[in-house]
């Protein structure tokens, strides 16, 4: 504790990384940002815009930056990226996708994760886009590699198996459809790798506001993951922590490999 009061006397820490290293979590009027759940949970803090003002978007935004260096943000109006862009000064990157409706911004100092893994983000039509917008959105903040397949539903099979080999290239994969939701239920059976669906509250009249999407995909007869309906934070989330723990064990064979290389050099010598 010492040395963060001694570096803020200093100049070198500001209150709000203090308070982010002492307490976990930063405290402003608009709510609590929870500045340490990458380092505790691996995966970032995520600001929902919905339900907030502008302003108060544009308040936890300004901690998150304060505090870790980038903020991410989801469910975004053009209001509350208009704030957030008034907000921060011409140092900090700001990215804004108003179809997936997500904000990312970094400051300039601010080093991006990296992952040795690739996510496949698959959607059944256009209508799933936003919410694959959202999951793509969270696995590119994690680091992770990001491959996007889009418009490839089960009403031409052929779409989907154009893509086979993508698909079963990738460590993971989301699936975004809505309608029946039996997209992920396909992949899921030509892969061997996680899947994740995501039902989309996209399709006509009795269960097409995702009802029956997420009920096909619990029903699936094939193993997935299933997510809520139009949950793409949580499915980028859950499949960026797959793609974090591919990426550790390739880097522990890796850094396994080049010992074992190193044990037969010198019993060669």
């Amino acid at each position: 504790m010492r040395e963060v009061l001694e570096a803020v006397a200093a100049g070198e820490l500001s209150p709000t990384e203090a308070e982010a290293r002492l307490a976990g979590y930063v405290t402003t009027e608009a709510g609590r940002f929870d500045a340490a759940r990458e380092q505790r949970r691996g995966a970032p803090e995520g600001i929902l815009a919905e339900g907030k003002t502008p302003a108060e978007v544009a308040d936890l935004a300004t901690t998150a930056l304060d505090s870790t260096g980038r903020a991410l943000v989801t469910r975004v109006s053009e209001a509350d990226a208009e704030a957030v862009a008034d907000a921060v000064d011409g140092t900090v990157d700001v990215e804004y996708d108003p179809r997936a409706r997500t904000l990312v911004a970094r400051r300039a100092d601010y080093e991006e994760p990296t992952l040795s893994a690739t996510a496949a983000v698959v959607t059944g039509g256009t209508a799933d886009r936003a919410v694959a917008g959202e999951a793509a959105t969270v696995l590119e903040a994690m680091g992770a590699t990001v491959e996007r397949i889009e418009d490839v539903g089960v009403a031409h099979l052929g779409r989907i198996l154009d893509h086979l080999d993508a698909l079963r290239a990738a460590d993971v994969l989301v699936v975004a459809a809505g309608r029946e939701g039996a997209l992920p239920t396909v992949v899921a059976g030509l892969v061997d790798t996680p899947v994740i669906g995501v039902p989309v509250s996209a399709g006509y009249g009795h269960g097409g506001d995702g009802a029956a999407a997420l009920a096909g995909m619990l029903q699936s007869c094939t193993v997935l993951s299933v997510v809520n309906v139009d949950a793409g934070f949580v499915a980028g989330t859950q499949a960026g922590l797959v793609a974090r723990a591919v990426s550790d064990a390739r880097e522990g064979a890796d850094s396994r490999g080049d010992t074992d290389a190193r044990d037969e050099s010198a019993k060669t010598d």
